[in-house]
């Protein structure tokens, strides 16, 4: 089974969006979508239906644009020390964001765009795949040709990332400007909050350390 026309140009304005998201750049969008496609063309007779059409798009747009990133970085930042001091802010009490600062922010799109660029490649990937298109957290392991657990963590990994980035300076002021997310736990069940996974109940207590 291979690569028909009609199911490629149906996946275009989703990958258009995910490279824009990616890259936060028209022409580069418009770039990485072309050669995205001439990749898959070349690679049609491949597709064997094993995943879906949009996943198996979405991968060889991945992959494209994690190589095209490291071959035009000058200076490869250390992500991973990035990811491990986000991770102990927020597992440390003395922490804190303003979740109605944060909250303002993600609403208005160049605020959330310029957060989204400061994540890591496969993190800022894990939360636009999931959160913006709609893809399982599975799919997103076949994305990034991943494990589950890998993918989990990237997805929690990365909304910590961008919740921190969107908060900005804030933090310091939390203490004045509101009531502050110092508590483990609440912050532990960030991902739950921000599927939309929480009842009432559980979203106004948790609202409360926020």
């Amino acid at each position: 089974m291979g690569l028909t026309n009609e199911q490629l140009v149906g996946e275009l304005p989703g990958l258009l969006r995910y490279a824009q998201l990616l890259t936060r750049d028209a022409q580069a969008a418009e770039d990485l979508v072309q050669e995205t496609v001439v990749r898959a063309l070349e690679r049609a007779g491949q597709f064997r239906g094993a995943a879906s059409v949009g996943t198996w798009l979405h991968r060889i747009m991945f992959t494209r644009f994690v190589d095209e990133t490291r071959r035009h970085r000058p200076d490869p930042v250390d992500e991973e020390a990035l990811v491990q001091a986000v991770e102990a802010d927020w597992r440390d009490d003395a922490y804190t964001v303003t979740a109605e600062v944060v909250l303002e922010r993600a609403e208005r799109r160049e605020e959330l765009l310029d957060a989204l660029l400061r994540l890591p490649v496969p993190y800022r990937a894990a939360v636009v795949l999931h959160d913006v298109e709609g893809l399982t957290v599975a799919a997103v392991a076949e994305v990034q040709e991943v494990s589950l657990p890998a993918a989990k963590q990237r997805l929690r990994r990365g909304r910590e990332m961008l919740v921190s980035a969107l908060a900005g300076g804030a933090e310091r002021r939390a203490a004045l400007a509101g009531v502050p997310l110092n508590c483990w736990d609440a912050r532990s069940r960030i991902d739950d909050y921000l599927s939309g996974e929480l009842g009432v109940p559980e979203r106004l207590r948790l609202e409360q350390p926020l």
